[in-house]
């Protein structure tokens, strides 16, 4: 008599009830509230339009990604529509920078960088609404003298046994130096900018928005990749130590592209893929 051969699934399946392990049913989406874009650098100057506007080369140098036509002069909305980008979706024209990496004197271009949009951060992912058209947002500093005043975290992607640090670490060879950072998530619901580029803008208290920043928006979360490992002598930003790493995040998603992802993945708690889609 035959033995009965089981399939690698009947297998999997088996283990994970012997393991009270939960298994996903084919076909199944994630239930992660999350769409993103990809988008490699596009150029790189010493300009900043949200901290200092219309003041080319005033700035320490910048990787800009995502809408090709960025400049200091890049202030409203209207400067960055009808321009072409390099972002995983097209329709993102978005732009997004941070200060330029640099190992002595050699700046050095991130391989690999994804901004994610999450429903992670408030309790109530069904809440959040599209982020506003135009918004501009700030995180980290660009100042920071220390752990203390600083978001930053470094780590080494595939190497998770490295402590993550907000100041550069030692990558293992044939591993890459990976930053990100989250940018808050709570609009005061009427400024698309402030004085100060932060007070528009709050991060959630105990996972809820504060009452002087009550409309939730998608969490940015953004991640870049280096390639770079082994020592961190010599390793810079252009606004100084790892601590000082920050972002910059100015909105010209397409209204509709932005709200539909916002329903169709964040409201829902869907993982989507680039075109905005799930399932």
């Amino acid at each position: 008599m035959k033995k009965p051969v089981l399939h690698l699934a009947a297998i999997i399946g088996l283990i994970a009830a012997a393991l009270s392990i939960p298994v996903a049913a084919q076909g199944e989406p994630v239930r992660v509230a999350e769409f993103l874009a990809e988008c490699p650098i596009s150029h790189r100057l010493a300009d900043d339009p949200i901290v200092l506007p219309n003041l080319a080369g005033a700035s320490h140098s910048h990787d800009f990604f995502g809408n090709h036509s960025t400049t200091a002069r890049s202030t409203t909305p209207q400067s960055l529509e009808g321009q072409s980008g390099n972002c995983n979706p097209v329709s993102d024209i978005s732009s997004y920078w941070v200060p330029t990496l640099y190992r002595n004197n050699t700046a050095i271009a991130p391989t690999g960088v994804t901004f994610y949009y999450l429903g992670e951060g408030v309790n109530n992912p069904g809440a959040i609404q599209p982020t506003p058209y135009g918004l501009k947002i700030v995180a980290g500093n660009a100042k920071a003298t220390g752990d203390h005043d600083s978001i930053a975290r470094w780590s080494c992607l595939h190497a998770g046994h490295v402590n993550p640090s907000k100041n550069f670490v030692t990558c293992p060879a044939g591993t890459m130096l990976e930053t990100y950072l989250d940018f808050p998530q709570c609009w005061d619901g009427r400024n698309l900018d402030s004085a100060d580029h932060k007070s528009h803008m709050s991060y959630p208290v105990a996972g809820g928005c504060p009452s002087s920043h009550p409309v939730s928006v998608p969490k940015l979360r953004m991640v870049l990749r280096y390639p770079v490992s082994g020592s961190t002598s010599g390793l810079r930003l252009a606004s100084g130590t790892g601590q000082t790493m920050h972002g910059d995040f100015f909105n010209v998603w397409p209204r509709a592209e932005m709200e539909r992802r916002v329903r169709n993945c964040i409201n829902v708690v869907m993982k989507c893929d680039h075109a905005g889609n799930h399932g």
